[in-house]
This record gives C-alpha cells, structure tokens and sequence, in this order.
C-alpha cells in the first residue's frame, strides 16, 4: 500500500477532499479504481432552488464540448441529485497541486499557461452565457500529467440562490462584489475572480512586474473600471511583458554602445598638438660636388643609396606585415568579444555587463601589443589597424543578435 492509498483508507477511502460549492469533492476507489464524486451538500438538497438549478446545469453539461470542461454524470435519489460522477481522469484542485508542488509556480511557462487557459475556458463559457463566478484554488482544476486547467461546476447556474455569501463560503473572496451583494452581473465578475485567483497563485512567488498591473485592474470593486473581457486582461498581460523586454533589449543595446565608443577611443592612436616652432635660418654650406668632389674617394658606393625598386620593396614588405598583422588580430578580437556577444551575458546586470566589458578592452589592448611585436609594424598603425577591426566585428555581432531574437 502506498501513501496514497494510506491516506485514503484513513479517509474511508476518499481521497483529497475539498469542499466546492456544491458539495465535497473527492476520489475514492471502487472496484481498483479511482474515480472523481461529488457529495452535493444536505442542506441544499431540500431547497428547491437549487434542486431546480443543477438539474440545469447537468442537462447544460453534456453539450459544453471544450476541453477544459470536466463532464459529469448526476446520481439520483428520488428525483433529487444526490451525487456527481465525473468523466474518467486524474484530477486534483489546484489547491492540492500547490501544496503537493509549491515550486511549480517557478516552472517555465506554468502561470502563462495557467492563464491564457482560464482566458481560453472562461471566453467559451461566456460565448455560452455561463460564467463560473468563483475561481478559486478550491474550484480551478488541473488534470495530472500535464497540469492542463480544468473547470467543474459553474457559479451563474446558481445566481438564484438568495444567500451568495453562504452559497460560496470560505470561497467567497474569491466572488465578485456585485454577485455577493445580488447586484447587476455580467461577464466582468469572472475578470474579478480571476485576478484574485492570479493573486493566490503568486502568494506563493513574486509577482511579475507584467501580472501586476493587469490583476489590479482585474480587482477593481467597481465592474466599470475592470477588463470588458477575458482576452482584454491576457492582451494586457503580454502587451506589458513586450514593453518591458523591450526596455530592457534599448538598455542592454545603450550599454554596448557606450562600451563600444570606450573600445575605440582607448585603442584609436592619440592625437598630440603640435607646437609651431619657426624654422632655423638656413645654412649656407658647400656643395662639394659642385667642385667635382668624387664620392668614391670616400668609400661611398653608387649601390650603397635607396633606388626606387628598394623603396617598393620596403613598401610591400610593410603591407605584408599589416596584413598579417591584420588577419591575426581579427581572428583574436572575434573570440575576445565574442565574450560579452552573447544572450547569456547580455542577460547579466548592468553593473556585471561594465566590469567584464573592461576586461575585455584590457585583453584587446594586450592582443595588440603582442601581434605589433611579431610582425614589426609601428604602433600608430597597429592602433589604427585594432581599432577599425574591433569596430566593423562589434557591428557584425549586434545584427548577428538582432536577427537571432
């Protein structure tokens, strides 16, 4: 026997029980198997309006086609439902998952599933003119394996009932104001309820900056300044998250920019201002060739002056060397910043994103010298050289990012 069934047997065979506002929920076991009831409660049993009202409903339940609707099958007892038998499939209140598994709410996509299924639900019920009225951690299902939102029993079957407040019970905060007070009711209460369901939710995480705004608003006590309908709040959501990373791609890109601009004017060869000096007067000397001064009387060679082919020489193996030098510390700068080029570090905090962006201009300077070096070309060229690659490869990286969002 598993601890399941242990705590079932303690339970007379009845599993997980929770009180809907209906009756008692729970699953017992018959015949090896399990299988979802509900107990509707005494009490309402011998009223006439509510025996009336789920008769409604059951007769309404078989032709809710969504996949999200729990059907159900109504056991009778002189006329009188006695007991719902619901279809085949494992399913437990959200209450219970959240106590079985509190980390879930952190789970990538768990609350937006949650939600654009409650949006997916409630529209098809109000399509219907149903409403569930009362969405609460008690009456919000989820089918196990997939966590998929199932909904049971729906509120605006039972409006009839002139004590909501009692109707509803511990649950009732979960009710819009106007249903509780008997007013006017239309769509907008379940907007109300699933706000506050949305709260109960994050009451076991921090609430994420795009949620904030939309379940306030979904809270309001007046009806008016609430969401019309249920996409409206889900568009509300995803409209705020899309401002939100959108701030924060304009921020991160500032940054790179500013990082970026630091890059080139550390590496760009520094200009020094040159002081005008006058020339020294010219001095006049002899031109010893003038007096048919021989040069070879010296020892000095025709061959021992640059020709012009010595100049292009010295000229190509110049452009040699930059290219070399070129193509090396391209190779160099692509790996350097292909450090800080990337989702993983465009994620870090500013502060972080600073601090590693000098460590990668320490590391380029470096990779400069050393390749400046090996291959003999002077320093304000190899500055000039450094600073025009590490420019057109930080461009190349932020389209390369762009196009990979």
């Amino acid at each position: 026997m598993n601890y399941e069934e242990l705590v079932a047997a303690r339970n007379d065979g009845r599993k997980h029980k929770t009180m809907q506002p209906i009756g008692g929920y729970y699953r017992e076991q018959v015949d090896g198997k399990w299988r979802g009831v509900v107990d509707i409660r005494p009490e309402l049993q011998a009223n006439i309006v509510f025996t009336g009202a789920i008769k409604t409903e059951c007769e309404k339940n078989k032709v809710l086609t969504n996949k999200h609707q729990i059907h159900f099958t109504p056991v009778l007892e002189d006329g009188d439902v006695k007991q719902l038998e619901l279809e085949v499939g494992n399913f437990q209140t959200f209450e219970q998952l959240l106590i079985d598994n509190p980390a879930i709410v952190a789970q990538k996509d768990f609350i937006d599933n949650t939600l654009s299924q409650l949006v997916e639900i409630t529209t098809f019920l109000h399509e219907h003119d149903i409403m569930h009225v009362c969405y609460s951690p008690k009456t919000v299902f989820a089918r196990k394996g997939d966590n998929a939102v199932m909904l049971l029993s729906h509120g605006s079957f039972y409006l009839g009932m002139s004590n909501q407040q009692e109707f509803y019970g511990d649950d009732a905060g979960y009710v819009a104001p106007e249903v509780l007070e008997n007013g006017t009711i239309d769509d907008r209460c379940d907007i109300y309820s699933i706000g506050r369901f949305m709260e109960a939710i994050f009451d076991r995480a921090s609430m994420p900056m795009e949620f904030k705004n939309a379940v306030k608003r979904a809270v309001s006590k007046s009806p008016e300044d609430r969401f019309a309908t249920p996409k409206d709040m889900l568009k509300a959501v995803q409209k705020r998250r899309q401002t939100i990373t959108s701030v924060k791609t304009f921020v991160i890109a500032l940054v790179v920019a500013l990082v970026c601009v630091g890059l080139y004017f550390e590496l760009f060869p520094e200009t020094q201002p040159v002081e005008f000096v006058k020339p020294a007067p010219k001095t006049e000397y002899d031109d010893l060739l003038d007096d048919g001064f021989d040069p070879a009387e010296l020892g000095i060679g025709v061959d021992d002056s640059l020709t012009e082919t010595d100049v292009a020489t010295q000229r190509d193996y110049e452009a040699k060397a930059e290219e070399i030098f070129r193509k090396k510390y391209e190779k160099e700068a692509d790996r350097i910043l292909s450090k800080i080029y990337n989702k993983e570090y465009m994620s870090n905090s500013e502060k972080k994103f600073m601090a590693e962006s000098q460590s990668t201009m320490d590391e380029l300077k470096k990779a400069q010298q050393e390749l400046s070096g090996e291959t003999g070309i002077d320093p304000s060229r190899s500055d000039l050289i450094a600073s025009q690659v590490i420019e057109r490869i930080t461009d190349q990286k932020k389209k390369e990012m762009q196009k990979n969002k």
